[in-house]
């Protein structure tokens, strides 16, 4: 055979078998590609026939803590009307909070997050079951939630007397701040309501501290104490709460709390949660209730201007305790011997030394012996 043909003929199986090869390849592609289309045809028609669920929380749809509570997203909108500006009563650094009355006449609290208050559907679906699942007196009871789109709605067991801080801090007129209050001004706390006050978030806090997985609160202020009808303390806003092992703390990467309640460790660029740190919080606002001075403003000391701590060192130190007492509670009802004590307290849970801080449930019995 000429070896021209045999070439022609070789190059021609050659191209036959390449085109072969190919279709083959082309035939298995077109296959994958059609199945994989009809998968995401099957998938979208799943979607528009059923409602869209993200980690188990249905979109619209009230997740309950509290079986009488029957509530849809609609009457939340129809509560607040429309998130009205007028029904706002708190701002809680995480969302606007709205008082609102359900159609069966229950008053509740419902907050509106912000969109970045929680990084995703998992971590806040996670962190509200959490919470809703803890019960105590002191604090405020999370009766349910709902998201809808980008929006994370809470629902709050409501506290007529609203926040401590506009008792410690405002005294102008309330009649139109949707709390009841004594008409036309709010009257200064007494010297044994802010006692009881105290004692109220010292065990909110050690009931935290006490679960098998503590929960560390990481902003404990004025402003995250709500007061009930009869001034019993309620600790809320958990939007900064960690729970954490009891081996280790909470590592972030961010601080977390307000200016004038963080303990020193955090200006050395420690930023783990621990419940050390609640406690230093905590006797800041001893101290705060006490005085009726503002963590975050500074004190006067002999004509010179310092932080708050260490203006009740100076004081307490040159044995000024009755001076450090807020001017608008009457001396009649202060036992010296008592205020001395309240304010050893207030030392011991603000110490420099997060070591030298007492567990939340120790304070509970100092609180208790400086009661009697």
């Amino acid at each position: 055979m000429d070896k021209t043909f045999q070439a022609v003929l070789a190059a021609t199986g050659s191209f036959f078998a390449i085109t072969v090869i190919f279709a083959v390849v082309y035939i298995l592609f077109k296959g994958s590609q059609s199945k994989s289309t009809r998968s995401r045809r099957a998938r979208a028609a799943a979607v528009r026939n059923n409602p869209i669920r993200l980690n188990c929380i249905t979109v619209d749809e009230i997740a309950s803590f509290d079986p009488s509570l029957k509530v849809s997203m609609e009457e939340v909108v129809k509560a607040t009307k429309n998130f009205n500006k007028d029904l706002v009563v708190g701002d809680g650094g995480f969302g606007l909070v709205y008082k609102a009355q359900l159609s069966d006449g229950l008053k509740v609290a419902i907050k509106k997050l912000d969109p970045d208050a929680f990084q995703g559907f998992r971590e806040f679906q996670a962190e509200m079951e959490t919470l809703g699942e803890l019960h105590h007196p002191n604090l405020v009871k999370i009766l349910g939630y709902c998201v809808s789109g980008a929006d994370r709605i809470l629902i709050y067991e409501f506290m007529e007397r609203g926040n401590l801080d506009r008792w410690l801090h405002d005294s102008s007129s309330t009649d139109l701040d949707g709390y009841d209050d004594t008409a036309g001004c709010k009257l200064p706390l007494s010297w044994k309501t802010r006692n009881k006050v105290v004692r109220g978030v010292a065990n909110g806090l050690a009931y935290l501290h006490g679960l098998e997985k503590p929960i560390i609160h990481r902003d404990i202020k004025a402003s995250n104490v709500l007061l009930d009808r009869e001034y019993e303390a309620h600790i809320a806003d958990f939007g900064l709460a960690r729970s954490i092992d009891t081996s280790r703390s909470h590592v972030s990467t961010q601080f977390a709390g307000t200016m004038g309640y963080m303990p020193p460790e955090y200006k050395d660029g420690f930023t783990g949660a621990t419940v050390k740190a609640d406690v230093f919080s905590f006797g800041i606002l001893m101290l705060e209730i006490a005085t009726g001075r503002r963590p975050n403003l500074p004190s006067v000391f002999d004509g010179k201007e310092m932080g708050l701590v260490e203006w009740s060192r100076k004081m307490v130190a040159n044995n000024r305790q009755m001076e450090m007492v807020d001017s608008s509670i009457s001396r009649e009802d202060l036992d010296e011997g008592s205020v001395k004590r309240y304010f050893e307290i207030v030392g011991e849970c603000a110490h420099e030394s997060s070591r030298q801080r007492p567990p939340m449930k120790d304070v509970i019995q100092l609180l208790n012996d400086l009661q009697s």
